[in-house]
């Protein structure tokens, strides 16, 4: 710890001198009153380690020091000392309660108030360092989550990739879908702030919609890539992609941080539910549906009837639009649907090229 600087402040000559012998060997800084005093900090706040610090002086006195520092918020990293003979009770009251470190009062003894004032100098110093060295492990913590969240968007981005090939897509459906989620998600964050969907909400949920159809990896060919209609019990085995994804997503657990992994598993399970209980796997309904899974089911829908799969034309963005708000597609919940509304410019501009997509 470096040597410290020292603020007296006090209107009598004698009473600054003979602090100043106490601390000699010390740097000190002298003050005649409290407005003094407050320019003097205001100029040099970081190199002064204490403020010894008298009550009754002229033009400011001792409590209006310390109300002035308490409110431009000194008070945190500068202690106060108040040597005073004259301190009433309310005074002192009113000083431990504007964050005044200690109160010595006159006639003092010289070791006394050395000790005193170096015990908080050094208390306040190992505070200061104790906040330096957790901001710098909350950097270095920090840093490692995001490395982390790098690797898991890699890692999910690879595995939504195979689904696309596998399914053979054009490679941008994941894309487009995670920028519909993203898109619909605002505007639910605006209009509905119960579902409490923040900016990490949003773009955890943006992220995991690139899992909604993981589980596909597990659909034989033969289904998967089917021209035509899926009989029954194909389309019972089709079903199955919501269920074997989230086998998938168990398997990341350990690379996943739980939020995260929490909101992969509801929009994998959940994203054919339909808001009036008859879609699949659990046959949920209303708002037993995550919030998650609602919003990325409507981007899923939209998709698949905008862009050519194997088994089908692309409809019109007009079409798909009144196929959805006309539940043609399935229900959906009404506040999603007033989202869909707002949000139907932006959608239509991300078909259309207009617009670039989330990575």
């Amino acid at each position: 710890m470096k040597k410290p600087t020292i603020l007296i402040v006090d209107d009598v000559d004698i009473n600054r001198e003979i602090l100043c012998e106490i601390f000699e060997g010390y740097n000190t800084i002298q003050a005649e009153n409290g407005k003094e005093a407050v320019d003097i900090i205001a100029a040099d706040r970081d190199k002064i380690s204490v403020v010894l610090l008298d009550v009754v002086m002229p033009v400011m006195d001792g409590v209006a020091v310390l109300e002035e520092m308490k409110k431009r918020k000194w008070i945190d990293s500068i202690p106060v000392l108040l040597i005073t003979g004259e301190a009433t009770t309310e005074i002192e009251r009113k000083a431990y309660r504007l964050g005044v470190s200690d109160i010595i009062k006159k006639p003092f003894d010289a070791f006394i108030v050395k000790q005193r004032t170096m015990n908080v100098i050094e208390l306040y110093y190992n505070k200061r360092h104790l906040e330096d060295m957790v901001e710098l492990q909350t950097k270095v913590l920090r840093k490692q989550a995001e490395e982390l969240q790098s690797m898991n968007d890699r890692i999910i981005d690879v595995m939504s990739n195979v689904v696309e090939f596998r399914n053979l897509e054009s490679g941008n459906h994941v894309k487009r879908v995670k920028t519909f989620t993203n898109i619909l998600a605002k505007h639910v964050a605006r209009e509905y702030p119960e579902y409490h969907l923040d900016d990490n909400a949003i773009s955890m949920i943006t992220s995991a919609a690139a899992l909604h159809d993981v589980g596909k990896i597990v659909i034989p060919d033969a289904i998967l890539l089917k021209p035509g209609r899926l009989t029954p019990e194909e389309f019972e085995t089709m079903k199955t992609h919501t269920t074997r994804g989230c086998e998938v997503i168990d398997m990341l657990a350990d690379i996943q941080q739980g939020e995260y992994g929490k909101v992969s598993y509801e929009i994998c399970r959940h994203h054919h539910e339909r808001y009036d209980g008859r879609g699949y796997p659990d046959g949920l309904k209303g708002e037993e549906i995550p919030i998650s899974a609602q919003i990325v089911s409507v981007a899923d829908v939209y998709d698949a009837l905008v862009t050519e799969r194997c088994y089908k034309k692309a409809f019109t963005k007009d079409e798909a639009f009144h196929m959805i708000l006309n539940g043609e597609c399935g229900t959906f919940s009404p506040k999603l649907m007033r989202c869909f509304e707002l949000a139907r410019g932006e959608f239509e501009d991300i078909v259309d090229g207009r617009q670039e997509m989330v990575k």
